[in-house]
């Protein structure tokens, strides 16, 4: 059943925290709720717990708990768990447990029912460490995408755009060789124009459909790949100036052979 005020997660909370043996007030300079040790009222605090409620998990509820860390080392978000999970971002506890635990502060939630007692479930604790560990693999990935890449030619925040990755560029590099060529061209050459050792493997699985196989060891251009090298011609344009002379004169050469008539 869900609150229809944060007010209704006091009662739930302030009997948790009695169960564990603390005395419990509320609205303490501004503070939603204090819990409190009995042996540590006249001691430095280290056994009093801050904990700020909201209904669900926000901006304002995170902000607040940061503020209270000025005040004590244990301090604990309480906010409503909802049983429909209609896809509100409240919903991805994993991920705001993780985030509250790099912060040191403590994250529980609670579930009101209509018939029992509501339950209340303590995800993190104050001070708690980070339980999930560097991705190592997607570490690396990272890295590589960043480094293999010739430029930015990405919008960053836009959506329903083509992005121009580092396995588009090692594509459009491929369809630039097979069109300097002017005609087929076999993977090995493929990669000596466009400078990329591993053509051979992007011709054969042809994941975007720019390349078509005329007879073994040969590939040629389709209207696609054509069509790709007019739209990314920034790209191409801007890889091209990193070219040395001899690697243009390559591909002008390979044309001109191209262009000749073979003999049989």
């Amino acid at each position: 059943m869900a609150v229809k005020r944060e007010e209704e997660l006091y009662g739930p909370i302030k009997a948790y925290y009695e169960r564990l043996g603390y005395i419990v007030k509320s609205e303490v300079v501004h503070c939603d709720l204090v819990a409190m040790k009995p042996d540590s009222q006249a001691s430095d605090g280290q056994q009093t717990i801050i904990v700020e409620m909201k209904k669900t998990f926000n901006l304002a509820l995170l902000l607040q708990g940061i503020e209270r860390l000025r005040i004590s080392d244990h301090v604990v978000l309480a906010v409503e768990r909802n049983r429909s999970k209609k896809g509100a971002h409240n919903q991805r506890f994993g991920d705001l447990t993780e985030l509250c635990r790099m912060l040191g502060i403590g994250l529980m939630t609670v579930t009101n029912y209509k018939t029992k007692p509501a339950v209340i479930e303590l995800l993190c604790e104050p001070g708690e460490l980070p339980t999930r560990r560097p991705r190592r693999t997607r570490q690396a990935r990272l890295l590589q995408e960043f480094r293999e890449r010739s430029g930015d030619y990405n919008t960053g925040g836009s959506g329903g755009r083509k992005l121009v990755t580092a396995y588009r560029e090692k594509a459009l590099r491929c369809a630039w060789a097979l069109e300097a060529a002017g005609g087929t061209l076999s993977p090995r050459r493929a990669c000596e124009l466009s400078g990329y050792s591993r053509c051979g493997e992007l011709l054969r699985s042809n994941y975007y459909g720019w390349f078509e196989r005329v007879e073994r060891g040969l590939y040629r251009l389709r209207p696609e790949g054509a069509a790709a090298l007019e739209q990314y011609a920034e790209v191409l344009a801007a890889w091209a100036k990193t070219l040395p002379a001899a690697a243009l004169a390559a591909a002008a050469s390979s044309r001109t052979l191209s262009d000749e008539p073979r003999t049989r």
